[in-house]
């Protein structure tokens, strides 16, 4: 469990600052995350580098000389928000662009990609590299469509060297890509871990089982089987990556690897050092040799029980890199060149956006549109632990959380913009900003987006109508569609919102608001508790598979309920 925290809606804020206050010649705090508390030498690429919280060291304690120049720290593994991702991107780069470097989760890849769409349109040359490392996630054939685990310190350490080295962002991305392809990890966990406050684990292991192919966002393995001693378990993780060993190429992999024994928070070292044994064994008599191992708790999942091996298939190049110096406060290697690191004088900040003019029309409407959203925040406190228990199952335990953040954020910015004077377009727009920096995640990404395609149908000069809520609750669903990607079938919360705005549609007759959204939230319901039957083809449940089969899809559950209670409150 997590024995020390105040307010869990602030673990990962707090966290942040206390490593930054013990860390002052390392980092600084900026909105969103950490920088280095050191210029970024001017032409020179930042590589950015973050994810949710909860993974220490990773990603705030990979900042430094020889690695990253910034990380966005996102809520308990909740991707950071694109704002947070935006902010700290501008802090860190310097006119050399930035690589944006995360784990291959949806919810980083959607708030990444907004956040590197921002900077583009100011002129910032932005590369993008999700780590892929995780064999169980995916083919080989599909190895960059895997998602990232105990890989990303490898990945992230051969192109912080390669840019100290002197690299431009052209080569840096190219050799960040190289190793990627060359890093291979398989991890079994033995029980969950407990988010800040919770009463229980995201989930628990059958006694004398262990679930094979875990996840560091508190995803249960992909099947389950007796466990075994350590011996047994190194064989195990051993010929699971050796399985995807490339050839012995002549100018390229000659045998030779980089080696990671990670403690996911709970398998402590001494325990690591016993399974090592066995690695180092088994790759000798592979024909690998152990280029500089490293054992040890490298990326956590909080207090997850559970252990991943890694190996980067090195050739002179990657060799090179991995073996460089790093100066991190939880990564060190060798000694940094005594190069002039001037610190750090001011950051960048964002300004605060003026409230646009409003009529008295429009500012009763936002008056009820705060009122929908202060409902809103109450009943994803309610149904918190709930929507956790069923994504613990069906996906990565998280999405309760999320949703208590997010509508919190959303309904708290709502009311500000209320107070000081905004109309219902621009209390939508703030609402939805905040609802997505709150949760971060896929969640946030999607209900942020929701609320501002929502906003797009008022004016701040006008009132609303029937029609107009109709509209605005279609547009956000077109917006969740068109973002997210996902169809019906999918398992995700379209499963839900599709039918619902197709009923919506038909049974809306231009006065029946309440009751035509009603109706639609009881379609909308059925068909998430149908998701129960559906085997994940996208989303948090993909890499489960079959495992997610008999638990409905979280975000179409808490979609319907959150429709519900809308056409309650308009009745």
């Amino acid at each position: 469990m997590t024995y020390l925290f105040n307010d869990p809606a602030d673990f990962a804020t707090e966290a942040v600052a206390g490593l930054a206050l013990a860390h002052p010649d390392h980092v600084a705090v900026v909105h969103g995350g950490v920088v280095r508390a050191t210029e970024t030498p001017a032409g020179q690429p930042a590589l950015v580098i973050g994810g949710g919280s909860g993974h220490y060291p990773a990603f705030a304690g990979w900042v430094g000389p020889g690695m990253g120049h910034g990380a966005p720290c996102g809520n308990i593994f909740s991707s950071p928000s694109s704002s947070q991702v935006y902010s700290v991107a501008r802090n860190a780069e310097n006119g050399g662009g930035v690589i944006l470097g995360f784990g291959n989760y949806a919810g980083d890849v959607l708030h990444f990609g907004a956040a590197a769409e921002k900077l583009r349109a100011e002129g910032i040359d932005v590369r993008i590299i999700k780590v892929s490392d995780d064999i169980v996630s995916n083919s080989l054939e599909n190895h960059r469509d895997r998602r990232g685990i105990a890989g990303d310190l490898p990945v992230f350490k051969i192109a912080g060297a390669a840019i100290e080295a002197g690299a431009g962002l052209d080569e840096a991305e190219r050799i960040a890509w190289k190793a990627n392809d060359a890093t291979r990890s398989f991890g079994v966990a033995f029980d969950g871990p407990t988010l800040p406050g919770a009463p229980e684990a995201l989930f628990h292991v059958e006694d004398d089982q262990m679930g094979v192919g875990l996840g560091i966002h508190g995803e249960p393995g992909v099947r389950d089987e007796p466990i075994g001693t350590a011996n047994e378990i190194a064989t195990l993780l051993v010929e699971g990556v050796l399985a995807e060993q490339p050839e012995h190429v002549e100018g390229g992999y000659q045998g030779r690897a980089a080696v990671l024994v990670n403690g996911l928070g709970t398998v402590k070292y001494e325990e690591l050092f016993v399974v090592y044994a066995k690695v180092a064994e088994l790759l000798e008599a592979a024909g690998i040799t152990p280029v500089r191992p490293e054992v040890g708790e490298l990326v956590t999942s909080l207090d997850m029980a559970g252990v991943s091996l890694s190996l980067v298939f090195l050739d002179k190049e990657l060799e090179q890199h991995w073996l460089a110096p790093v100066d991190t406060p939880a990564f060190h290697r060798g000694a940094m060149p005594q190069v002039d690191r001037p610190r750090r004088s001011s950051f960048w900040e964002a300004g605060a956006d003026e409230i646009p003019a409003s009529s008295e029309e429009s500012r009763a409407a936002a008056a009820k549109v705060a009122d929908v959203l202060e409902l809103f925040g109450s009943v994803c406190l309610r149904e918190e632990a709930e929507l956790g228990r069923i994504d613990a199952i069906a996906g990565d335990g998280d999405h309760g959380q999320g949703m208590a953040y997010g509508s919190k954020g959303a309904a708290a910015a709502a009311k500000e913009a209320l107070d000081a004077g905004a109309g219902a377009r621009t209390l939508l727009v703030r609402a939805g900003e905040a609802w997505s920096e709150s949760a971060g995640g896929t969640s946030g990404a999607l209900w942020g987006a929701a609320l501002i395609a929502a906003g797009s149908v008022f004016d701040d000069q006008a009132g609303a109508e029937s029609r107009t809520v109709v509209d605005a609750v279609e547009a956000g669903i077109d917006a969740i569609q068109r973002l997210g990607g996902a169809k019906v079938g999918d398992k995700t919360m379209v499963d839900a919102a599709a039918p619902f705005r197709e009923t919506l549609e038909e049974t809306f007759t231009g006065d029946n608001t309440a009751e035509a959204i009603l109706a639609a939230a009881k379609v909308a319901r059925e068909a998430a508790d149908a998701t129960a039957d559906i085997t994940a083809s996208l989303g948090r449940s993909r890499v489960l598979g079959e495992k997610s089969i008999g638990t409905p899809d979280p975000g179409a559950i808490s979609f319907s309920i959150l429709m519900k209670e809308l056409g309650q409150h308009l009745s």
